[in-house]
C-alpha cells in the first residue's frame, strides 16, 4: 500500500469538513509488489523499493562507465565530474582516515558513497519520492557488507589473537578495569558498532521523509478560501520547500558519514593503533 498525499486535496476532506488530519505514518514506507516471480520454491516480490535500488545501480554504472570509457589526460565533462568524486573519496576520506594501505579500498568506499547518496536522493526526486535507505533492510545490508570486510580484514592483518586483543583490551587502562571494560568493548565493537552504523543512516532518512510527507499533506489539508487556510497552506508549502533543500544536504551528509565510518572501521582493522 502506498500513501497518496494528493488524496487529502479532494473535496470533503479538509480542515473545516470535520475530517481529521490524515497524518502520514509507517504506511508511507509500505509498498505492494509490482510483480512477483518464483525460483524453485522461493517467491520474490519486486516493489517500488526494488526498482529504485536497481535503477540507482544502473545510473551509477552508466554514468561512471560513460565518464571513463575513453579517459583523457586533461579531463572534461563527465570525466571531470567522475574524477572530482574519486579524488574527494580518496583524499578526503581514505587518505585522511585509513592512511597507509588504504588506497586499495578507494573503489569500495567510492561505490558506497555514491550508492548511498543516490538512494537517499530518491527521496526528493518527483515521481520517486522515497529515500530507499529509509527501508531498514537496506542500511542493514550495507552495514553487514562493511562488517564482513573489516572484521576478517582485521583478523587477517593482525592475527586472530591480536585483533581481538586490540578491541578488547585498549592500552593505557588499569588492569583491574579490564574486568568491566573488556566485555563492554567486545559488545561495542562487534555488535553495537554495526548496529549504529545502519540505524544512523536509516533513522535520518526515515525521519526526514516522514517530516516532508507531513508538511506536504498539511499544505493540501489546510487549503481553503479562508485566512486560516491561506496562511496555513502557505506556511506548510514554504516549510516543505525549505525542508526539501535541507533534506538534500542531509542526504549527502549521511552518505559521507556512512562512508567515513566504513573507512574508520577498515582503518582500525589495518592499523591497530586506530
Amino acid at each position: 500500500m502506498t500513501y497518496d498525499v494528493l488524496a487529502v486535496s479532494k473535496p470533503g476532506c479538509h480542515i473545516f469538513s470535520g475530517c481529521g488530519f490524515p497524518a502520514p505514518g509507517a504506511e508511507i514506507f509500505q509498498f505492494d509488489a509490482i510483480f512477483t516471480f518464483t525460483i524453485g520454491s522461493l517467491e520474490f516480490n519486486v516493489s517500488k523499493v526494488t526498482v529504485l535500488l536497481l535503477l540507482a545501480v544502473v545510473l551509477i554504472l552508466g554514468f561512471f562507465g560513460y565518464a571513463f570509457r575513453k579517459p583523457k589526460l586533461v579531463p572534461r565533462g563527465a570525466q571531470s565530474v567522475g574524477e572530482i568524486g574519486y579524488i574527494f573519496i580518496r583524499d578526503g576520506i581514505v587518505k585522511e582516515t585509513i592512511g597507509k594501505g588504504g588506497e586499495k579500498f578507494v573503489p569500495f568506499l567510492f561505490t558506497f558513497f555514491f550508492m548511498v547518496w543516490l538512494l537517499n536522493f530518491w527521496g526528493i526526486v518527483p515521481g520517486a519520492q522515497l529515500p530507499v535507505t529509509s527501508i531498514f533492510a537496506i542500511p542493514v545490508a550495507f552495514a553487514v557488507i562493511v562488517y564482513v570486510v573489516w572484521v576478517p580484514l582485521g583478523i587477517y592483518t593482525q592475527g586472530p589473537i591480536g585483533f581481538f586483543k586490540n578491541i578488547m583490551f585498549p592500552p593505557g587502562v588499569p588492569k583491574a578495569m579490564y574486568v568491566l571494560l573488556t566485555p563492554i568493548e567486545l559488545i561495542s565493537n562487534l555488535v553495537v558498532r554495526p548496529f549504529t552504523h545502519a540505524v544512523r543512516l536509516f533513522a535520518n532518512m526515515f525521519a526526514g521523509h516522514l517530516l516532508l510527507a507531513t508538511f506536504s499533506v498539511a499544505a493540501f489539508y489546510l487549503l481553503s478560501f479562508t485566512v486560516v487556510g491561506f496562511i496555513g497552506t502557505a506556511a506548510s508549502f514554504t516549510m516543505t520547500v525549505l525542508l526539501t533543500a535541507f533534506e538534500a544536504f542531509i542526504q549527502a551528509l549521511q552518505a559521507y558519514i556512512f562512508t567515513l565510518l566504513a573507512a574508520v572501521y577498515i582503518g582500525s582493522a589495518l592499523h591497530a593503533e586506530h
